[in-house]
């Protein structure tokens, strides 16, 4: 197989895992992902399966294409825990992982996802501090950030003058996309242009962000999605970067 010709630059579509399976060891320098929260088994906010109401605009009321995101919990920690050794894997021995994941209150406690990255290299925990929010639940504050783990190997470096950002990044959420739960491309773009990494997977590509931002420094990228509706989005959105890319 030629590795570089059936993933390099190229979208994906199918299962994250079974997709990554068949890349080498080291094959990536650098992955930056946000998987889907499960947030439909909540026990809160109304973002259970037929509920509506509270969250009748919000774009992740009707889910994802092709996912329900709606798992028992301790399923959802092995899929997870099973994405990110399978990353593991695939970042060079100088590479870096940054997941960004949503903490919530579930039945009244915190869940801070320690029972997903717990035992995995975290480094440091970066908190994204979005623009507003909405918070029908009266027994806490109203969440406004979520949190990115930087999980690297050991020789993992930041570029030249990176380490001068600080760790709470303002970045507003991504209004304009048509996926539910998109990044910033400001958001990625930190990450990227933060790290001299060549080549950059997101197996959870969704709408195609971080290929973008990719693009935008002369990276390569490999996305990975199980939704044949976002993997044809995010080609088409990145041809369109690319043409525009060709006119300036």
């Amino acid at each position: 197989m030629n590795f570089s010709k059936d993933f390099i630059n190229k979208i994906i579509c199918g299962d994250a895992i079974d997709i990554m399976k068949k890349m080498p060891n080291g094959f990536v320098d650098l992955i930056v992902t946000s998987p889907p929260y499960n947030l439909k088994n909540s026990t809160g906010n109304g973002m259970k399966d037929g509920r509506g109401g509270k969250w009748e605009n919000a774009a992740l009321k009707n889910g994802y294409s092709h996912y329900d995101d709606n798992m028992p919990h301790d399923k959802y920690v092995e899929w997870q825990r099973d994405c990110l050794t399978e990353m593991m894997r695939l970042i060079s021995d100088d590479g870096a992982i940054f997941y960004n994941h949503k903490w919530r209150v579930q039945a009244g406690l915190l869940q801070d996802r320690q029972d997903i990255i717990k035992g995995f290299p975290v480094r440091q925990v970066i908190i994204w501090k979005r623009a507003g929010g909405l918070n029908f639940n009266t027994g806490y504050f109203l969440p406004t950030y979520e949190v990115i783990y930087l999980i690297a190997k050991t020789k993992f470096k930041l570029a030249k003058k990176a380490n001068a950002y600080g760790d709470i990044w303002e970045i507003p959420q991504e209004m304009k996309n048509g996926h539910p739960a998109p990044f910033p491309v400001r958001l990625i773009d930190r990450i990227i242009s933060s790290t001299n990494a060549k080549i950059i997977l997101d197996p959870f590509m969704g709408s195609g962000t971080t290929a973008i931002s990719a693009i935008n420094f002369n990276r390569n990228y490999v996305g990975i999605d199980l939704s044949p509706d976002y993997c044809e989005s995010a080609k088409k959105r990145i041809k369109q970067h690319q043409s525009q890319a060709r006119l300036l």
